[in-house]
């Protein structure tokens, strides 16, 4: 019986591991000119960094994550975002005794039990990154340009929407009211909704069921229950962006899904991609290292999905061209290995045809995998170009190398 991948889960070969690798590596680029240092974090943890970071009452917890027992008794899950493990990494490894502040980045698979669909997959991957240690709104404006500059240098494009949940005195107080109107109109809610009035009523806020939306038009804002300090922060955050000239949206319904935020609140949205058309969101969460047992750190970050981007990713630049291919010819094995060697070494994209055949088929292949020349290796070597077709026999395998490289270097 044939054996197939687990639903939710994919294979990236391809164009599309090409797409995947640009983004990581365009991403990669971009981080590094903002100063931030690549940070490697495990797949498992511990069950209870997700519990007390991402909030036992959210989705993720109580539906998504795969949880499972070690060997040694330990109760464990897959890592379903990184921002917990990140926190995790900066307090145990005491990096804030190594420097004021520090900006990290990471990428890699992430994992949650939920239904798949177009760019949301039960494994899917994610690019991050996170600053610990800075309190400006500054800040919050920077990390929203390092995001809009790796939207921009991909070409794709999404809009920029933002709020501000203020501090978690001001969020209780709010959410103790939106309880109530909640309550007031709990049978015009959807089901899933209807379980978050006591649980996650925030959540109810960002259902796009359209009864749910119609239901809370009229529901308070919580801006209207934020301290002086958040909305004054709120503003600079604002001036901010539009000195930066980006473009943005209030969305005073934008909460996000996980209970650590604080203050901003962002997500790049994109139309094409249907309703879950957040590709990029973070925002600040300046409790959550104390949380977690570290010293009081202000923090902010950033996720962005892969797969999602890879579906509005339109281009990727040319692939470097396969320049040569070598057909094997027993007498002449040795001397072909060693000539493809050399050939890489000097940084050209060669391929050394293993699979024995005619001739005939050997010219086939070498004309669908698009190279530029064969070499016949005889006992003169012989270069022939598949563009014009001209064949040529030099004397040495050194001189007909010299020759190539000269030829590749005025062509590229």
């Amino acid at each position: 019986m044939e054996i197939k991948k687990v639903r939710g889960f994919q294979d990236i070969y391809g164009k599309e591991a090409k797409k995947y690798r640009y983004i990581v590596d365009t991403a990669r680029n971009i981080f590094e000119n903002y100063n931030f240092e690549e940070i490697i974090l495990p797949y498992i943890e511990d069950i209870s960094l997700f519990i007390r970071s991402v909030g036992e009452a959210t989705d993720i917890v109580q539906k998504e994550m795969y949880t499972f027992e070690d060997k040694g008794g330990r109760k464990v899950a897959l890592r379903p975002e990184g921002t917990a493990s990140a926190v995790r990494a900066f307090i145990e490894n005491k990096l804030y005794t190594k420097g004021s502040y520090h900006k990290l980045f990471y990428e890699g698979a992430m994992f949650r039990y939920e239904r798949p669909q177009a760019g949301r997959y039960r494994q899917f991957h994610q690019i991050g990154a996170e600053i610990f240690g800075v309190e400006t709104p500054l800040a919050d404006a920077e990390l929203i340009k390092m995001v809009k500059d790796l939207l921009d240098r991909l070409s794709i494009n999404a809009r920029l929407e933002i709020n501000t949940l203020g501090d978690f005195e001001s969020r209780k107080r709010y959410i103790q009211t939106l309880k109530e109107y909640l309550n007031k109109t709990k049978e015009n809610l959807c089901d899933v909704c209807k379980t978050r009035i006591d649980t996650n009523p925030l959540r109810v806020l960002d259902c796009k069921v359209k009864a749910c939306k119609q239901s809370i038009k009229d529901a308070p804002k919580l801006i209207d229950f934020l301290p002086e300090e958040s909305l004054k922060r709120y503003q600079r955050l604002k001036e901010y962006l539009k000195e930066l000239k980006i473009e943005f949206v209030e969305n005073p319904r934008l909460v996000r899904g996980l209970d650590y935020y604080t203050d901003t609140v962002f997500e790049f949205v994109s139309d094409e991609i249907g309703a879950q058309g957040t590709i990029a969101a973070g925002g600040r969460y300046d409790n959550l290292v104390e949380q977690l047992g570290g010293p009081p750190t202000p923090a902010l970050g950033f996720a962005a999905g892969i797969e999602r981007l890879m579906i509005l990713l339109k281009q990727t630049p040319p692939e470097k061209q396969l320049t040569v291919i070598i057909p094997m010819i027993q007498e002449f094995e040795p001397q072909a290995l060693k000539l493809a060697s050399l050939l890489r070494k000097k940084d050209l994209r060669t391929e050394l045809l293993l699979k024995t055949g005619s001739l005939k088929s050997k010219m086939k292949t070498a004309n669908k995998l698009g190279a530029k020349y064969v070499i016949f290796l005889h006992e003169k070597p012989e270069l022939k170009d598949m563009e014009t077709g001209e064949q040529e026999i030099f004397q040495t395998e050194e001189d007909l190398v010299d020759v190539l490289l000269k030829r590749t270097t005025q062509t590229s």
